[in-house]
């Protein structure tokens, strides 16, 4: 069911779109040195693509439709992106084109070439994201020596972004808790958006994560996806499955404490909002503490707390290149193991599943685990 705050996204969404695929074909496709039937048809490709990117929100949150018409919605999604980038490309390239010191036939044979070669290019890096979208999470080893634990080291496997729902059903969930079980996890964490879609249909997926198991259990922090589908049935439900819910909380594990945070989407939500003093107060100051917070820049919301690890993801890798460098823009790190300090880091997580189309460019979903030291 759609809220009226879901009804206005969507409605700015496909707006936006609308607007990206009008373009492309005002201001790319009919410049394009091609036949009148050529443009035609890439004409027609661009008014269907947009009906898919309809269809993926109709799909989605209010008609269930056959599994593969949804794989196909979704990927119309993915190549809008890709129109996205294509366009404000396809508009450098012409610039470049109208001041080549040629003369006119020569200058007409040039663009002929380049935009078969603009064209060609477009469709292999549609079809290379929507291959790598297929492939499996790789498992991805990360050492983070801080010499807390007097020699000892701790297995953390993070996932984050699993997105449960529409293309990521129950076997996807299934195999992936028997690969992170044969990681032998001293803990668990789960760093948001694991739900996208509201949990009385996706139960059945989300029951998996009981069978997850490690020596101190499974931790959670919710994501703002979780916010957009319920977020109170949501966290109920996952803590009735007997994962550690830890919204603005802290536990200790002996040797280190793990605390999490609300996202904060919460604060534009108007509750379940990030409150770093209520997370800690209980924390002795000179402990070791692990940090679960889905957005990287929730280390500018931390008031002073210097926790010794801190895990994210949200990002995504920016999960098709090259708008890794848009997210960037917002986010303090988009990927990976970064030093903070002395004894001081922070990892985000690419992502175990992906959000809109099964694509990926650039970077690869994974499960981390984490030799803490």
């Amino acid at each position: 069911m759609l809220t009226s705050m879901k009804i206005i996204f969507f409605s700015l969404f496909l707006l936006l779109f609308g607007a990206i695929h009008f373009l492309a074909r005002s201001r790319m496709v009919m410049k394009m040195h091609l036949g009148a039937n050529t443009k035609r048809w890439f004409s027609i490709f661009l008014a269907l693509n947009y009906l898919g990117n309809i269809g993926y929100v109709l799909a989605r949150y209010i008609f269930e439709v056959p599994k593969a018409l949804y794989a196909l919605l979704s990927m119309s999604i993915g190549v809008t992106f890709i129109l996205f980038l294509a366009m404000l490309l396809y508009e450098i390239i012409h610039l470049l084109q109208r001041h080549t010191p040629f003369h006119n036939e020569r200058r007409r044979l040039f663009k002929r070439a380049s935009d078969a070669a603009f064209l060609g290019a477009g469709a292999v890096v549609t079809g290379v994201s929507a291959y790598e979208g297929t492939k499996r999470p790789v498992v991805k080893n990360v050492i983070v020596k801080q010499d807390r634990f007097d020699g000892k080291s701790y297995r953390i496997v993070q996932i984050s972004d699993m997105h449960i729902g529409g293309l990521i059903e129950r076997e996807f969930v299934e195999e992936s808790v028997r690969r992170i079980n044969e990681l032998r996890p001293d803990v668990v964490v789960i760093t948001g958006d694991l739900t996208d879609l509201p949990i009385e249909r996706i139960s059945g997926a989300v029951d998996e994560l009981k069978n997850l198991r490690s020596r101190f259990g499974t931790f959670y922090v919710p994501g703002n996806h979780e916010y957009f589908h319920g977020i109170e049935e949501t966290l109920e439900y996952i803590r009735e499955m007997g994962i550690e819910v830890l919204g603005n909380r802290a536990v200790n594990l002996g040797p280190f404490w793990v605390v999490g945070l609300y996202d904060l989407f919460g604060i534009r939500y108007g509750s379940y909002a990030p409150n770093i003093k209520e997370a800690t107060v209980n924390i002795p100051q000179k402990a070791a503490t692990l940090l679960l917070a889905h957005q990287p820049r929730s280390i500018y919301h931390l008031n002073g707390f210097n926790p010794s690890l801190m895990l994210s993801g949200h990002t995504h890798g920016g999960q098709i290149w090259p708008f890794g460098y848009l997210v960037k823009l917002q986010q303090p790190y988009l990927e990976g193991l970064h030093r903070l300090a002395k004894r001081r880091h922070i990892y985000v997580n690419s992502g175990i599943g992906f959000w809109g189309p099964p694509m990926r460019l650039g970077t690869e979903a994974e499960i981390t685990l984490i030799e803490w030291s």
